[in-house]
C-alpha cells in the first residue's frame, strides 16, 4: 500500500485561512478539552426533551388555538 504525503511542506506560520484550518490542532483540543465530551452527552440528552416539546406544540387542539389566536390579531389590526 503506497503511504500519502502531504503535497508541500506546511508553512511556518500559515497565512490562508485554508493553511490556519489545516494546521490548526483539532485533535488535541477534542482530545484534552471538557466542552466537546459533554456537548455531545448533553446533546444526545436533550433529544427526548425537543421530541416531547415538538410533539406538544404540533398537536391538533393546540394548532386550532393558534390559528384563532393569529385571526382574532389580524381581525383588531384591521379595525384600528
Amino acid at each position: 500500500m503506497l503511504e500519502q504525503r502531504p503535497a508541500g511542506r506546511t508553512l511556518k506560520y500559515p497565512y490562508t485561512y485554508t493553511a490556519k484550518i489545516v494546521q490548526f490542532p483539532y485533535k488535541h483540543y477534542i482530545k484534552n478539552q471538557w466542552i466537546w465530551r459533554f456537548y455531545f452527552i448533553s446533546f444526545g440528552l436533550s433529544l427526548p426533551l425537543f421530541y416531547k416539546l415538538h410533539s406538544l406544540a404540533n398537536q391538533s387542539a393546540n394548532k386550532e388555538r393558534w390559528a384563532e389566536t393569529k385571526r382574532k390579531e389580524l381581525q383588531q389590526e384591521t379595525h384600528h
